[in-house]
């Protein structure tokens, strides 16, 4: 496949009293041109911050190594107008919280043509175009909702809306960084469903993150997981279960709900979850790992058939 969206060796490093420390170490994956890819892990191990990393949100002060490629270009050598240009009409985002993404005080119709507005659609087209998505996505009664605001719509009519907005821009990819995680299970099983839908129906690439492996599995054609700012292993959305090869790969499937009979105690991942400037300077994972050796300490394993382990390489 060729790459699409392409991490390259990415490496983040933020200022802290101790000096740059890494929150990225070295994150590699390509995405293909209208592929769907599941990024999973704990909480801390730099899954939005590699999102965000695509639109050039990173926090103040980070610097960067390696690249980030979006069809071809690199993204850190992107003016500031190339950087509106990528965010209005190539990449959109849909973010964890739909109440902090949209203006409170503006209504529904308001946000969803703001984009399409300042590419010269008139208003009414712009209104007919949002409209239109809205009904496709399965919002009733859509008149109506376009002159509501936020406050008036429930959590998951408004991610519906979130979602609306992103498509309306005719993205090439879409991040989603946990957009089901304010949501109940059913609605969650709806607005995936209705993402995944709309983005196989218009061809768009999309880097899907989440903490829940059935969920993105469900969603992605391959999944990625990300430990302490660092891909240690990608494998197809298909065979997660049965080829599982990196230790935290094994042990994030055996603490999943339904990996064990009903009545019997979850097993967890061992020690405490390791951001990428806590984690040790060989594998990220050997604080934690189950059959950790020397060598895992002390020398980084590379990304080798898909498998970042030194136990694992062919």
């Amino acid at each position: 496949m060729t790459a699409f969206l392409e991490f390259d060796h990415l490496r983040v490093d933020v200022p802290t009293p101790m000096g740059p420390r890494p929150v990225l170490r070295s994150v590699n994956l390509a995405i293909a041109a209208g592929e769907a890819v599941g990024l999973v892990g704990e909480s801390g191990s730099g899954k939005s911050l590699t999102a965000r990393s695509v639109l050039g949100l990173l926090p103040g002060g980070a610097t960067i190594a390696g690249a980030v490629r979006f069809r071809g270009t690199d993204i850190g050598t992107l003016d500031a107008a190339g950087l509106r240009r990528l965010r209005s009409r190539e990449v959109a985002m849909v973010f964890q919280d739909p109440r902090a993404t949209v203006n409170p005080v503006r209504t529904i119709g308001d946000f969803l043509t703001e984009v399409l507005r300042e590419r010269g659609m008139s208003r009414s087209a712009a209104l007919a175009l949002a409209g239109g998505i809205l009904a496709d996505i399965g919002v009733d009664d859509v008149p109506r909702r376009l002159k509501q605001r936020p406050y008036e719509l429930s959590g998951g009519l408004l991610q519906r809306v979130v979602i609306a907005a992103a498509l309306a821009g005719e993205p090439a990819l879409i991040l989603a960084d946990e957009p089901t995680t304010a949501l109940d299970v059913t609605t969650q099983e709806e607005v995936v469903a209705i993402l995944d839908e709309q983005r196989r129906q218009r061809g768009t690439a999309l880097l899907f993150i989440s903490h829940d492996l059935e969920l993105a599995t469900a969603v992605c054609d391959r999944i990625a997981v990300m430990y302490a700012g660092e891909i240690v292993e990608i494998l197809p959305a298909k065979s997660l279960h049965e080829e599982a090869r990196h230790p935290y790969t094994k042990a994030l499937l055996r603490a999943r709900p339904g990996s064990v009979p009903p009545g019997e105690r979850l097993q967890i991942v061992p020690g405490t979850p390791q951001s990428g400037i806590e984690a040790p300077p060989g594998c990220v994972f050997a604080d934690r790992c189950p059959v950790v050796e020397a060598d895992c300490r002390t020398t980084v394993p590379l990304l080798v058939g898909g498998v970042a382990c030194h136990l694992e390489v062919p």
